[in-house]
């Protein structure tokens, strides 16, 4: 499957926005105001966004839940349904452009829409092209059983179990040595 710099961008943005959601009660949102929609918003380099406001931020903590739920979808047709209902609230207008020093590639969000707009309809699409591709199952939740955050498995075999393999991976990897240790000490 052939991922463009865009769309990699794009998946990049809905997998740490989805990362945002607190886990439970007690967990930080990791959106808890304007200042840090903003920062979120220079981090990913999102264009074309004026000025923020409390307004911008519910919206996007409302598409956040839906893009965790196409996560979570257990087939490619619910999460289908899941990416068309964002897209279309989002009222794409695909169009190219090569702006900021980027080559050419395509927006799907309209002319001065916002926030939520512009990450619903990109972030959408660039989902829905993994369920074009019969591909909706490299959209994963960490296997680690204390983690759970979303990522996209782009290796090659679809093997990919776990958000960071230094972090979750070897965390599991070290229990699991210590185990056989102590079970082969008995």
């Amino acid at each position: 499957m052939l991922i463009t710099h865009d769309t990699r961008c794009a998946l990049d943005t809905v997998v740490d926005l989805v990362n945002t959601v607190p886990e439970d009660e007690s967990a930080v949102d990791g959106l808890p105001d304007v200042a840090a929609l903003q920062e979120f918003v220079g981090t990913h380099e999102i264009s074309d966004i004026g000025v923020l406001s409390e307004l911008d931020l519910s919206a996007v903590r409302k598409i956040r839940g839906r893009f965790a739920a196409v996560f979570a979808a257990p087939e490619a047709r619910i999460a289908a349904g899941l990416i068309n209902d964002l897209v279309a609230a989002a009222g794409t207008t695909p169009r190219l452009t090569d702006h900021d020093g980027y080559d050419w590639h395509i927006h799907y969000f309209a002319p001065g829409a916002s926030v939520a707009d512009h990450l619903a309809a990109d972030c959408g699409m660039a989902l829905a092209f993994f369920v074009v591709a019969g591909e909706q199952e490299r959209l994963r939740r960490c296997e680690a059983p204390d983690c759970r955050r979303a990522f996209v498995d782009l290796s090659r075999n679809r093997s990919r179990r776990y958000c960071d393999s230094r972090t979750c991976g070897n965390r599991l990897h070290v229990a699991a040595y210590r185990a056989r240790r102590k079970e082969a000490a008995r």
